[in-house]
C-alpha cells in the first residue's frame, strides 16, 4: 500500500518531492522517484509485500516500462510464476508491483483482466511516450488527475495535485452542489475545479498532450432465476474463503475489524482456517452507554472468545470527534458527511498491525440499506396500488411489502408515483428545491444548470439489471460504493498508515453475486438473507438475528446535547458570512428546528457542518 503522484514534462525534483511529501501518511516507510525529462513519478511506500527488495518506482528488464503503484495484487505469486515460465526475469525477491510491468510487456492493456486486487497504477511506456493511469474494478484505491497547460498532474489524493505550483485552487460549485444531496462529491467530479477522479475500472491515457478515457471493467447484472440455494451457498462460501485466504498474504502483521456483525464475524471465522496462531481483532466502542453500540462490543467479544483472538478495543468519546474533525476532512480533501468511524478505529489498529481485513461492501453486495429495503416493496406497492386504495390486499400480498410498513410506502409513493429514480431521490438529503433556498445567489450564479435529480436519472439509465433490488444495488455499486463507502475506508485508514482489505470486494465474488435474483438477497424483509444463511454455521448464536446497526459513530446521539455548542458555533452567522455561499437564515432555521425536536434535520446539520469545516480548511 502506498501513495503515488507525478506529472508529465521536464524533471523538477523540488515539485515532485513536495507532492510526494504531501501524502507521507500513505507510505511512511520510504520514498522513491523517477524522472526522464518527459515523466516524473513519485511514491511514498507502506511496505507490506517484499519489504526488503520491493522498492518503487519499478521497471521491466530493459527499463522501457516504469510504474508506481498503490494497492495489492493478491494473486501475484501465481502471475509471477506464469511470467517466469514465459521467460520474464525479475529483479525483486517477490514484489507484487513487479508483475505489473512484466504483464504489460506481455499482454498490453489486457493484462488488467488477470489482476485480482485493489490498485491505482501509473504506468509509463517510455518507447510509446505514453502514461496510463488505471483504477481497479471496484474503485477501492483512489486516483485523481488534472490537465494544466498540456501537463498532466496526478495523485492518490487531491492534496498532491494541490501541491503542484501550476494548479490554482478553485471550488467546483457544481460538484459541491451535489454534495448537499448525496453527502459526498460524485466522481468524476471533485470539489476542486479542473481536478477529476478516475472512475472504478477506468483507464486514463495521456499521450502527446492528449487525454483519453475508457472503462476496462464494469459490473453487469445478469440474473439467473433457475438457481439451487444449496449450490449458491457453497459457491459464496468457497469464493469468500478463497478471497480471505488471498488477502492474508502479507509480510507484516495483520488483523481484522470486528464489529460483532455478520460480515466481520464471518471474516474472523474464515481467517482462523489459515492461521496457526491467534488473530488480532479490533473493535470500536464509546464512553456513552448507548444500547445499540454496547451490543456491538458484546457480540464482538463473543466472536473473539469462540475463535480465541487477541482482542483489542478502542473506547472513544464525543470530544475526540471535535478534536479530530479537521483532520478527518483533511484526509478526504473534500466535503464529506458519510461514515467516519474508520478514522478512530484505525488509530488503534496502527499500534498493532499494518493491514486490517474488513467486511466492507457486503451491504452493497447483498442488500441492507434503506434504499435496498425499499426496492422490492415499492415495486410491489406500485403494482398493487389499486388494491391498496380499495383495501383488498391479501395477507400474502401484504407480506410483499416487508420490511416496510404501508404508511411509509404510501408516503413515498405519493412523492414519486413509484418511479425508481424519484423514490430513490427522495431518500437523499437536500432536494434541488431545498437547495434553491439554502444556497446563496452568489453560489447559484456559478452553477450551469446543475440538477441532482437529473444526475440520479442519468445513473439509472445506464443499468443492466431488470430486478427491482438489483437495479438499486447496481446503481449504488457504480456511485455510492466508490464515492462514499470505499472512500471513507481508504482515506480514513491511510490517514493512520493502515491498509484495509475486504474479501467481499473480490471481483469473482462480486460477479457471481450479480447473477443472483434480488428476492434471495432480501427475503421476507430479512436483509442479506442468502449471506446470513451461508455463514450462519460459522457464527455464535444470535449474530445473524441482530438488527442492522452499521459501523457508524453515534454522531446524531451526541449532537442532541454533547455537540450542540460545537454545532451552533460551526454554523454561526459569523462563520457562514466568511464565504456567503449559504443563506444564513435558512441554516439557522434548520439548526433551530433540529434542537426544537425535528430529528429529521440531524443529517442536514451534520452535512452543513462538514461543508463549513472543509471550506475553512481549504479556502478560509
Amino acid at each position: 500500500m502506498c501513495g503515488i503522484c507525478g506529472f508529465t514534462g521536464k524533471a523538477n525534483e523540488v515539485i515532485l518531492k513536495k507532492m510526494t511529501d504531501s501524502i507521507f501518511h500513505r507510505g511512511p516507510d520510504e520514498d522513491g522517484f523517477y524522472s526522464d525529462g518527459k515523466i516524473n513519478l513519485g511514491i511514498r511506500r507502506l511496505s507490506i509485500i517484499d519489504v526488503e527488495t520491493g522498492h518503487q518506482p519499478i521497471h521491466n528488464e530493459d527499463k522501457s516500462i516504469w510504474t508506481v503503484f498503490n494497492g495489492e495484487i493478491y494473486n501475484f505469486l501465481e502471475l509471477r510464476k506464469e511470467l517466469e515460465e514465459k521467460g520474464h526475469r525479475f529483479c525483486t525477491d517477490h514484489s507484487d508491483t513487479e508483475v505489473i510491468v512484466h504483464l504489460y510487456e506481455e499482454y498490453g492493456r489486457d493484462f488488467l483482466h488477470k489482476l485480482n486486487g485493489m490498485f491505482a497504477i501509473a504506468l509509463w511506456d517510455k518507447d510509446e511516450e505514453k502514461l496510463l493511469l488505471i483504477r481497479d474494478r471496484m474503485g477501492v484505491k483512489p486516483l485523481f488527475y488534472a490537465t494544466i497547460n498540456n501537463t498532466l498532474i496526478f495523485g492518490s489524493e487531491i492534496k498532491a495535485i494541490l501541491s503542484h505550483p501550476d494548479y490554482h485552487r478553485d471550488i467546483n460549485y457544481e460538484a459541491v452542489y451535489h454534495y448537499f444531496t448525496l453527502k459526498n462529491i460524485p466522481a468524476p467530479l471533485t470539489a476542486f475545479k479542473e481536478i477529476y477522479s478516475l472512475l472504478p475500472g477506468e483507464i486514463v491515457t495521456f499521450s502527446k498532450g492528449k487525454v483519453s478515457k475508457e472503462r476496462w471493467w464494469k459490473i453487469r447484472f445478469q440474473e439467473n432465476e433457475n438457481y439451487d440455494e444449496l449450490d449458491i451457498k457453497e459457491k459464496i462460501l468457497a469464493l469468500l474463503e478463497d478471497a480471505t485466504r488471498l488477502r492474508m498474504r502479507s509480510d507484516v502483521p495483520f488483523g481484522p475489524h470486528l464489529s460483532g456483525g455478520v460480515e466481520s464475524s464471518a471474516i474472523v471465522a474464515l481467517m482462523t482456517r489459515f492461521s496457526d496462531k491467534p488473530i488480532k481483532t479490533f473493535s470500536l466502542g464509546y464512553e456513552d452507554e448507548l444500547q445499540n453500540k454496547e451490543a456491538d462490543l458484546y457480540y464482538a467479544r463473543k466472536v473473539s472468545q469462540v475463535y480465541k483472538t487477541d482482542h483489542y478495543e478502542y473506547i472513544m468519546s464525543y470530544r475526540e470527534l471535535v478534536d479530530e474533525i479537521e483532520n478527518v476532512i483533511e484526509a478526504f480533501d473534500q466535503p464529506f458527511s458519510g461514515t467516519i468511524s474508520t478514522y478512530f478505529l484505525t488509530r488503534l489498529i496502527a499500534k498493532h498491525v499494518k493491514v486490517a481485513l474488513s467486511g466492507d461492501a457486503a451491504d452493497e453486495l447483498f442488500g441492507s440499506y434503506l434504499s435496498h429495503r425499499v426496492a422490492q416493496p415499492m415495486y410491489h406497492f406500485s403494482r398493487l396500488y389499486d388494491k391498496v386504495r380499495s383495501n383488498t390486499l391479501t395477507e400474502g400480498e401484504k407480506d410483499l411489502f416487508k420490511p416496510c410498513d404501508i404508511a411509509f410506502l404510501e408516503e413515498l409513493f405519493r412523492k414519486s408515483k413509484g418511479d425508481e429514480d424519484r423514490w430513490r431521490y427522495h431518500l437523499c438529503l437536500f432536494s434541488d428545491k431545498e437547495k434553491d433556498s439554502l444556497l446563496s445567489e452568489d453560489f447559484k450564479s456559478r452553477l450551469n444548470k446543475a440538477n441532482s435529480f437529473n444526475l440520479l436519472k442519468k445513473n439509472f439509465k445506464a443499468l443492466t439489471s431488470k430486478d427491482p433490488l438489483n437495479r438499486i444495488l447496481e446503481m449504488e455499486w457504480n456511485t455510492q460504493l466508490p464515492d462514499q463507502m470505499l472512500a471513507f475506508a481508504d482515506f480514513l485508514s491511510m490517514a493512520h498508515s493502515v491498509e484495509i482489505r475486504s474479501p467481499f470486494i473480490d471481483y469473482r465474488l462480486v460477479e457471481f453475486v450479480a447473477t443472483l435474483p434480488g428476492n434471495i438477497k432480501i427475503r421476507n424483509g430479512n436483509v442479506k438473507d442468502i449471506l446470513k444463511r451461508t455463514v450462519e454455521p460459522l457464527l455464535p448464536e444470535g449474530i445473524t438475528k441482530r438488527p442492522k446497526e452499521g459501523f457508524v459513530l453515534p454522531i446524531f446521539d451526541w449532537m442532541v446535547e454533547r455537540l450542540k455548542g460545537y454545532s451552533v458555533d460551526v454554523l454561526s452567522e459569523k462563520r457562514l458570512k466568511r464565504h456567503d455561499l449559504l443563506n444564513t437564515g435558512v441554516v439557522k432555521n434548520i439548526l433551530q428546528g433540529y434542537y426544537a425536536g425535528n430529528k429529521s434535520n440531524a443529517g442536514k446539520v451534520w452535512n452543513l457542518m462538514m461543508f463549513q469545516v472543509w471550506w475553512e480548511e481549504y479556502f478560509g
